[in-house]
């Protein structure tokens, strides 16, 4: 089963909580989990930052909104409790969602002092069933798809010498050919909107790896042959490793060509553009922001 939105998660909260007993809050979201008959694929599953579980941040939000509105409470630190609005919720059979929560004073002014009075990424919203830190992710990746696209174009309108002087300066910025010089010296002119030649693996030259790089327009695809025929210039310069680098993309044939080879990497123009942007290449950081949560240790002896 997929992991349910965070607000498919409250009222089965409600259902774990409702002996109104004490729950450790890590305890309460394996067992809500357990609950819902999550699998254990479904629980290894990660939000698209790869920081956090998608099933515990999504229970966790739940928690945040139902305490929020005066359905929950939090005795101590760490732990939580159904409350009579809580147990009233349950027994009125509505569905318990942001929408029902919005009956509360408590929660509408939650949301009214969260958002500053205006809607915030992070604001609960009743359309979205996404957390706020699924929303904050999707902003993000949309920012970083639409920079992507503009790299790629601007690396398409660049002369074919800055195209070369690009790949060399995202290997090395990658740990590859120790500096650019040592790099430069080893990559040679092939023609053809593209680049060849050899370059170390590592800053002592242990090991080295054969690099094509091709700056193909879009509609233009690498097909198996020049995946063949850089299998072939391996064997030819003893290079035990080879990089296709492409600004265009490849068919599927040349990807199971690679495979079969098996010691070929390709990299079409998305990935290009995303290694740029992880390695600081071609762009300057515009506005950085910290996501901060409270430090529990810090709280312990409090």
């Amino acid at each position: 089963m997929a992991v349910p939105d965070y607000q498919s998660f409250m009222r089965p909260l409600l259902e774990t909580t409702s002996d109104e007993k004490d729950w450790r809050t890590g305890d309460l979201k394996d067992t809500v989990a357990d609950h819902v008959g999550l699998t254990d694929e479904d629980r290894a599953e990660m939000l698209p930052s790869g920081k956090q579980l998608t099933y515990a941040n999504r229970i966790g939000w739940a928690k945040t909104y139902l305490t929020k509105a005066g359905l929950l409470d939090a005795p101590e630190r760490g732990w939580v409790r159904i409350t009579p609005r809580g147990l009233d919720a349950l027994k009125s059979g509505e569905a318990i969602n942001n929408a029902y929560l919005e009956k509360f004073d408590e929660y509408q002014d939650f949301k009214s002092r969260s958002s500053g009075g205006a809607q915030e990424t992070t604001q609960p919203d009743e359309q979205d069933d996404r957390t706020p830190d699924e929303r904050l992710d999707k902003l993000y990746r949309t920012i970083r798809s639409a920079l992507a696209q503009e790299l790629l174009d601007m690396v398409m309108s660049a002369n074919p010498a800055f195209f070369e002087r690009l790949v060399v300066e995202l290997l090395v910025a990658m740990g590859y050919g120790g500096s650019v010089t040592d790099a430069g010296q080893a990559i040679g002119r092939s023609g053809d909107n593209g680049m060849d030649g050899i370059i170390k693996q590592d800053r002592l030259g242990i090991d080295n790896v054969y690099i094509q790089a091709k700056r193909w327009a879009r509609g233009r695809t690498v097909g198996s042959s020049e995946v063949r025929d850089l299998a072939g210039a391996l064997s030819m310069r003893r290079s035990t490793k080879g990089v296709l680098i492409t600004t265009s993309d490849f068919t599927q044939s040349a990807i199971d060509t690679a495979r079969q080879v098996g010691n070929i990497v390709l990299v079409n123009g998305e990935r290009l553009a995303e290694l740029m942007i992880d390695h600081n290449v071609g762009v300057t950081t515009n506005q950085q922001y910290e996501l901060k949560k409270v430090d529990q240790d810090y709280f312990e002896d409090a």
